[in-house]
């Protein structure tokens, strides 16, 4: 008796979770060093700025939440790094929730993808998982036209690819899955310039060809930018590092309209329907 009262209790907050969409916090571009500023970026001040950021986050209660790629800056060494990289990720751990990382450019100049993976406490480079009746993808750019990965080796920023293998694992994800979908990269998939991915339309072919993508969202180019290509909304996100601490929160209504507020340098995409 007991076992079917919690079972309905479960199924009943299952779909008032569906009922009432998906809530998202999102920051990319943190950038943190302890190193000394630039005409653009106070390395040291982003620290504080995802405080704040994570701070309003678990006032909105939110479902989770996303770091975007570029976590930290360059440093002399791989133990400058993982030095940053702790310090910055224990601000980003006091959310009262799930944290999901994607691999950024910066993240992995000095680190090995697996350091990084490690020392946040995420498991894979890129992976999908469920939320509130809707799906979600996280994808890893972070390889060069000939497929290498980046990680612990100086790379030339602009070569950047999903390769392949990804690709056929987002085909196939896509297909494994009957939810309206959200993706979160660090490098570009809408533009045509030097932030934007390899293979980028064979990438968007997929995601249009599934059927399911409502949106990608990513960062980089460190500049607000929100393109519409064959149905799929790319929403590219200011840096931290550059502003007076952008963060956005992005609602998956029930219906799958979006919305995407953003404060502190990010814009306001109310009519992103």
């Amino acid at each position: 008796m007991m076992d079917r009262l919690l079972l309905t209790l479960f199924l009943l907050w299952v779909t008032l979770a569906s009922a009432l969409g998906v809530r998202i916090g999102l920051v990319t571009d943190v950038h943190y060093a302890d190193k000394p500023s630039t005409a653009k970026r106070d390395y040291r001040a982003s620290l504080s700025k995802l405080e704040t950021a994570v701070s309003a986050f678990n006032e909105a209660k939110l479902d989770f939440i996303v770091e975007l790629g570029d976590f930290i800056d360059s440093a002399p060494s791989a133990e400058a790094e993982l030095g940053h990289l702790r310090a910055i990720n224990a601000a980003f751990t006091r959310f009262n929730g799930p944290r999901h990382y994607a691999i950024g450019n910066h993240d992995v100049e000095a680190l090995t993808k697996a350091q990084f993976l490690d020392t946040v406490g995420a498991k894979q480079p890129h992976y999908s998982f469920d939320t509130g009746g809707f799906h979600f993808v996280v994808l890893d750019a972070c390889y060069t036209a000939d497929g290498t990965a980046y990680g612990g080796k100086k790379i030339k920023w602009t070569d950047t690819e999903i390769p392949p293998a990804q690709r056929d694992w987002l085909a196939a994800d896509l297909k494994a899955t009957e939810k309206k979908t959200i993706c979160f990269v660090h490098q570009r998939l809408d533009a045509a310039n030097k932030y934007t991915i390899k293979s980028a339309p064979a990438v968007r072919k997929i995601l249009e060809d599934s059927g399911k993508v409502l949106a990608v969202v990513q960062g980089h180019a460190h500049t607000n930018d929100l393109a519409v290509i064959n149905g799929i909304r790319y929403f590219t996100l200011h840096a931290m590092v550059e502003t007076d601490g952008a963060y956005s929160i992005l609602e998956i209504k029930p219906d799958a309209s979006l919305r995407l507020t953003g404060f502190r340098g990010h814009t306001i995409y109310d009519a992103a329907q």
